[in-house]
């Protein structure tokens, strides 16, 4: 750490003209929305909980680089659509909401909570008026915000399983409940792909049958049992026969189980982490949602019943978790991921990824330098420190703005130069910037 600061310290010092000029570019710029909600300029209800500054975000698995060592062009395309708010229409580009607001890297977000749309954190009202007056249905009718994670597996979509196209119902989100423009074909497979890329967490617990392993505690093996048991009242029905193991615990089709309709079978893999339950989000935890079955089935299950199915409930929706902490190193990974685009967008001419990709990135690298922001009069340490990380942020944009500027002049060599300045800058002086400012960022609080 201390070599990284010395070497940013030197190149503070040393630093052009040009750095310390587009520096004042950000001290103009719209700082981001504070998380809650504390004021209107977001158009979000006062006291919104969007939960962006978490500091441990989920993270997703590929199944591209898992199987092929890299992810496809559509994927990270896909993935970029997903993060920019570009995608949605005016209010929740207002708002600074994009798909991953709710589905925060592909998972869920049990945080969020908006006065008027949520009945609790976790749930929203997608027929509401504040993103589409159009689709409002008049009725506080939340649902859940589910996970993406194996979402290949598990169709129809929507919690109702209404959809049975996945692109369909993407494009539904967009165009209906967030009234976006009409997306462009590309970009709309690009999502699917990269929606479909997402891998569930790898289970230790289960074996490629996804019954429990050797491992498996007594406990977790009487809750086994009882979950593949009849019911008293019809030896056709189990909890299995609708979760069924051998099928990603789904079976793909709509049931009424006392909850308010009819609604698709969730899958019970990587569930530890998608509370809280039901389409509607009215329980917190397994031992909650047993205990409606037992009451709704009859199923006469005793303390020790439940407290086992919960068990094995914990041990099949258990998974292994990527190593990820909100920095912004990782931050600016993330959005370099979202800028390699422009290695076959250029090349090919394709300006409307182009320009949606310096539009996008350059929103989202302001957002980064948001959080290195001048502090408050009182506070010296660390001045030259953001002062470096801002400057070299700006310098990101700037040159974005130039590939911009060369591809509308049509000088496409010339745009693909300035690209390999981005790339230079972006993972050589930029990460080292960044790291030394870290101690006095927003990442650190």
């Amino acid at each position: 750490m201390k070599r990284v600061k010395h070497l940013a310290n030197h190149a503070a010092w040393r630093c052009s003209g040009f750095l310390a000029a587009t520096a004042l570019l950000l001290g103009a710029a719209t700082a981001a929305y504070p998380s809650p909600v504390s004021d209107a300029r977001s158009g979000l209800p006062i006291g919104s909980e969007l939960d962006e500054d978490a500091v441990s975000n989920p993270r997703e698995i590929f199944h591209s680089e898992a199987t092929r060592g890299h992810r496809s062009y559509m994927s990270n395309l896909g993935n970029l659509a997903f993060n920019s708010p570009y995608t949605l229409g005016e209010a929740a580009r207002k708002a600074h909401i994009s798909c991953a607001t709710c589905h925060v890297n592909g998972a869920s977000n049990p945080k969020l909570f908006i006065p008027g749309l949520s009945t609790r954190p976790g749930n929203f009202d997608t027929t509401s008026s504040l993103f589409n007056p159009k689709t409002d249905n008049g009725v506080l009718d939340p649902v859940t915000i589910p996970s993406l994670r194996g979402t290949r597996f598990l169709g129809p979509y929507g919690h109702d399983g209404r959809t049975a196209s996945l692109r369909d119902f993407v494009r539904n989100v967009i165009v209906n409940e967030f009234a976006g423009a009409e997306p462009a074909p590309q970009f709309l497979d690009a999502m699917v792909a990269y929606i479909e890329d997402i891998d569930f967490l790898p289970n230790p617990n289960l074996d490629k049958s996804a019954r429990l392993t050797a491992n498996a505690t007594a406990a977790q093996r009487r809750g086994e049992a009882l979950f593949v048991k009849p019911f008293p009242h019809d030896p056709d029905l189990s909890c299995s026969a609708c979760h069924r193991p051998s099928a990603a615990f789904i079976d793909h089709r709509q049931h009424d189980i006392g909850s308010g309709g009819l609604y698709k079978t969730p899958t019970l893999l990587n569930a530890d982490f998608a509370a809280p339950y039901f389409h509607d989000g009215r329980f917190d935890n397994f031992g909650q949602v047993i205990d409606h079955f037992n009451r709704t089935y009859g199923l006469g299950l005793s303390a020790q019943d439940r407290s086992d199915l919960v068990d094995y409930l914990s041990a099949v929706g258990d998974g292994v978790r990527p190593e990820y902490r909100l920095t912004g190193g990782n931050v600016l990974a993330d959005i370099n991921s979202f800028v390699s685009v422009l290695d076959i967008a250029i090349p090919r001419r394709d300006t409307d990824v182009i320009a949606f990709t310096v539009q996008s990135v350059h929103d989202l690298l302001q957002d980064l330098a948001d959080h290195y922001a001048e502090p408050p009069a009182k506070e010296a340490n660390g001045i030259r420190e953001r002062q470096l990380a801002r400057a070299t942020l700006a310098t990101l944009m700037q040159l974005l703005q130039r590939i911009q500027s060369e591809i509308a002049a049509g000088r496409y060599d010339e745009a693909a130069g300035e690209y390999l300045n981005y790339r230079k800058v972006s993972f050589a002086s930029a990460p080292l910037a960044l790291q030394a400012a870290e101690p006095w960022s927003r990442f650190a609080n």
